[in-house]
């Protein structure tokens, strides 16, 4: 079926989620750049028009499900259909012992990480299946597959996303809609630079040796970068992954086999 290719990306103002941006334009995208910071969403959308393609800037907070559903109805209104929801926006959460995470913590991290990519599919699905044609990718993490100590807010928001990928795949099919999701490890950047910071702080040790630690968990001994997440969400919006659904898949170097 032919399709007007035009996509959702949520925190598309910046990291991942700008680069995000860019691999889809390249590919022929509109992009509505879903974000709550309105500076960066202007940077991205200069971007995504070098390209070529239209960047629509859409103030979207994911913690609230009124801006949710109003972005949608925006794309909807500007480009008739989505083709592509990218749900990257996420939160690392605290650092801290269980005992010592905050309740408004926790739920903020749920809110933003698995609540809002939620709210954004079942705002976008009725599109999705009138036309028969939809790809959603879930920007998850590696840590949604295994054990991250002091991080249990972040960690078991990332399980339940992979977790909904899967069951939502199963879901909508048959619609030709694919669901899967993208599991970066360790992303070089200023917010893997605070996580580092934190769990430093936490754990008494330095900068450098924590940057070191989580370096030495890749065979490759380096970090990921933000363009080798945006090339596989690219290749999964693609027509060469038109049989692919319901995986999550690493993009860890190593780091997660």
């Amino acid at each position: 079926m032919t399709h007007d290719n035009t996509a959702i990306v949520t925190g598309g103002g910046r990291g991942i989620g700008q680069e995000i941006c860019l691999e889809l334009a390249g590919r022929g995208f509109d992009i509505v750049i879903a974000d709550i910071d309105e500076t960066r969403m202007d940077e991205t959308a200069d971007l995504v028009e070098s390209e070529g393609q239209i960047g629509r800037l859409q103030y979207t907070d994911l913690s609230d499900i009124a801006t949710v559903e109003s972005t949608v109805d925006a794309a909807i209104e500007e480009f008739e259909t989505v083709d592509v929801l990218v749900n990257n926006a996420g939160i690392a959460g605290p650092t801290a012992p269980c005992e010592e995470v905050e309740t408004d913590d926790w739920e903020r991290t749920m809110a933003i990480n698995l609540t809002g990519p939620f709210a954004m599919c079942r705002s976008v699905l009725p599109h999705m299946k009138a036309d028969g044609y939809g790809r959603i990718v879930n920007v998850a993490s590696v840590t949604g597959k295994r054990p991250l100590a002091d991080r249990t807010p972040y960690a078991t928001s990332k399980m339940g996303l992979i977790g909904f990928t899967r069951t939502l795949a199963a879901e909508v099919g048959a619609h030709d809609i694919n669901v899967n999701a993208v599991c970066p490890g360790s992303v070089d950047g200023p917010r893997i630079k605070r996580v580092f910071e934190r769990k430093a702080e936490a754990t008494d040790r330095t900068y450098e040796a924590v940057q070191r630690d989580a370096q030495a968990e890749s065979p490759r001994g380096e970090l990921v970068q933000r363009e080798d997440v945006a090339a596989l969400v690219g290749f999964l919006c693609s027509d060469q992954a038109d049989r692919i659904t319901g995986q999550d898949m690493n993009v860890s170097a190593g780091k997660v086999m």
